[in-house]
C-alpha cells in the first residue's frame, strides 16, 4: 500500500488472547495471600483492561493504596508462578491471526495497547509467534493506563502515524474511551469482558462479532475497502 501509514492498535486480554481464567486464577491466589477469601469472578471480569493497581482499588475501595499495591505484586507472582508451572492458557480467539494476516497484506502497520505489563505481553506475543508482527507496544507500567490516551500518543508518536488514520481495537469500554480521548477510530468486539451495549454506548465506531471480521471492519473506517490489492 503506497500513500499515509495506517495503524491498527490492538488490546490484547480478551480481544487478541482469551486470558480470563488465567486473569481470575491469579487474582484468587493474590486474594487468598492477604485472606481475602474469593473475588466476584464478574467484578474481575469487568476491571480486565485498567492498570493492575487501579483495577485492585476498584475492587477493594476499602483497603488503602499500600494494600492495593501488595495485592497487585501478590497477583503477578501468582501469574508467574502459573507461567512457570505450565499451567497459563491465553489462547489467541478464532480468527485474530486472520485479521492480523489481512491488515497487514494492505500495508495497515500492526501496534499492542494493553493494561498488561509488558514482560506479561511479550511473553503471550511469543507464544504465538506473533513478537515481530506488531511494530509498536504500549504497556501500562511505563505511563498512563487506559482510558487515558497515552498509549495511543506514544504510539503514533513511534510509528509516525496521524491519528486520523489509526483504529484502535478492543473489547471493553476502556479501550473505546482510550480511543475517544485520543481522537481516534474504535472497533468494539463481542467475545471479550464488557457487553456490546456498553462498547456501543461509550462510543465504538463500529462492533464486530468474529475474529475475522475485524480486518474489515478496520479497512473501513481506515478508507481502504475499496482500495485495490496492492494499491
Amino acid at each position: 500500500m503506497s500513500g499515509p501509514l495506517r495503524l491498527a492498535l490492538f488490546d490484547c486480554d480478551g480481544t487478541l488472547v482469551d486470558s480470563q481464567f488465567a486473569i481470575f486464577d491469579a487474582m484468587s491466589s493474590a486474594w487468598a495471600a492477604h485472606g481475602l477469601g474469593e473475588p466476584d469472578p464478574a467484578e474481575v471480569r469487568r476491571m480486565v483492561g485498567l492498570p493492575l493497581v487501579q483495577a485492585v482499588a476498584l475492587l477493594l475501595p476499602d483497603r488503602d493504596d499500600d494494600q492495593h499495591a501488595a495485592i497487585a505484586e501478590s497477583y503477578k507472582e501468582a501469574f508467574q508462578a502459573l507461567r512457570r508451572r505450565g499451567d497459563l492458557h491465553e489462547p489467541l480467539f478464532p480468527g485474530i491471526r486472520e485479521a492480523l494476516d489481512a491488515l497487514e497484506a494492505r500495508g495497515v502497520l500492526l501496534g499492542v495497547a494493553t493494561g498488561k505489563s509488558r514482560r506479561g505481553l511479550d511473553a503471550v506475543l511469543a507464544h504465538h509467534g506473533l513478537t515481530e508482527r506488531f511494530v509498536t507496544l504500549q504497556t501500562s507500567d511505563i505511563g498512563p493506563g487506559k482510558p487515558h490516551p497515552d498509549m495511543v500518543h506514544r504510539a503514533l508518536a513511534e510509528t509516525g502515524v496521524e491519528a486520523a488514520r489509526t483504529v484502535v481495537i478492543g473489547d471493553t469500554t476502556y479501550d473505546i474511551q482510550m480511543a475517544r480521548n485520543a481522537r481516534v477510530a474504535s472497533v468494539g468486539v463481542s467475545w471479550g469482558y464488557h457487553a456490546v451495549a456498553e462498547l456501543e454506548a461509550a462510543g465504538a465506531s463500529r462492533i464486530v462479532h468474529r475474529g475475522a471480521a475485524v480486518a474489515e471492519a478496520v479497512l473501513a473506517l481506515l478508507d481502504l475497502t475499496n482500495e485495490a490489492e496492492g494499491s
